[in-house]
């Protein structure tokens, strides 16, 4: 076997191990070898079959042209961190609950593996933040991170809030009290960002987005920026919130007083497999359930 395809998921619902060997059986019997990791491949019960084999998470993505999600959004987000240096694209199989991310659903198994087999999916770009914290001073380097979704600095206790001041471009722009701050890409609008009450943007569209979390300030409203704005975000020294940085809702990182957080787009994206070309205003009305009724546009569903 000459091809293959990186398999990440782990069974959280009964439906995944069907999935998983629906998948498997499609793919090797088209000659596509199904690579994964040990812990991962012995969950789903396939660990053993003919032509699946297993790699190192380091070396997951290596020599793999696809990589299919079994999962939820934050399956995706985790699938992302293995294929991001790598480059391989993420397809996702939704066995969550909204699944944004995700391109299709548990039913949909033998149109991937015909797709995957026929080399026919679209590869779609998504933007990536880069994510620096450092001490008071922006001199020391505490932590470096990226995020496709977004980079956010939480509260760290319930009954503290943060205080903050937010600068753009290198200018101060306005401090606040607040519970903390999304920092996304138009990928993320549609997650945390979206709950924040951010907007939804297009993520064809070139823009970082900024969105407090119940801040107690007058001017405190969702920004969106150009693609090449500099963010930063510094918790005023001495006051008495402790704050969290997390990306992706990952990776947590405990910042310390007075600490400085950059972010700026990355040079480095994440790409992802589409089955068709469907516009994202189809995809926003199918992942809410948004109704349509009424509409009486020329061009129609089918």
């Amino acid at each position: 076997m000459n091809r293959r395809v990186l398999l990440i998921g782990h069974p959280r619902r009964p439906e995944a191990y069907e999935v998983a060997e629906r998948l498997v059986d499609g793919l090797t019997a088209a000659g596509i070898e199904v690579a994964g990791i040990a812990d991962e491949l012995a969950a789903f019960g396939i660990a053993q079959r003919p032509g699946v084999v297993t790699v190192a998470p380091e070396e997951a993505g290596v020599a793999c042209e696809l990589a299919v999600v079994l999962g939820g959004d934050g399956t995706i987000l985790r699938a992302a961190e293995l294929s991001r240096d790598c480059g391989v694209p993420l397809l996702g199989i939704n066995l969550g609950h909204v699944g944004f991310l995700a391109e299709a659903e548990k039913e949909d198994v033998e149109r991937i593996v015909a797709c995957v087999r026929e080399r026919s999916w679209i590869v779609e770009t998504r933007a990536t933040l880069e994510v620096v914290a450092t001490d008071g001073r922006g001199e020391v380097e505490l932590h470096r991170g990226w995020a496709l979704n977004e980079a956010s600095i939480e509260k760290a206790a319930r009954e503290r809030m943060l205080e903050l001041t937010v600068e753009i471009d290198g200018r101060p722009l306005a401090s606040w009290g607040a519970d903390g701050v999304v920092i996304a890409t138009p990928t993320g609008s549609t997650a945390y960002a979206f709950s924040a009450g951010g907007p939804v943007v297009w993520p064809d569209t070139e823009a970082i987005l900024l969105v407090p979390i119940s801040a107690h300030a007058l001017f405190a409203r969702p920004l969106v920026l150009g693609p090449r704005a500099q963010l930063a975000v510094e918790l005023v020294p001495g006051a008495q919130g402790r704050a969290v940085l997390w990306c992706d809702g990952r990776r947590p990182f405990d910042l310390p007083d007075g600490a400085r957080v950059e972010v700026h787009a990355s040079d480095k994206p994440v790409t992802l497999a589409r089955l068709s070309t469907a516009p994202f205003t189809d995809r926003l009305v199918r992942k809410f359930d948004l109704s349509v009724e009424g509409w009486r546009g020329t061009r129609r569903a089918h």
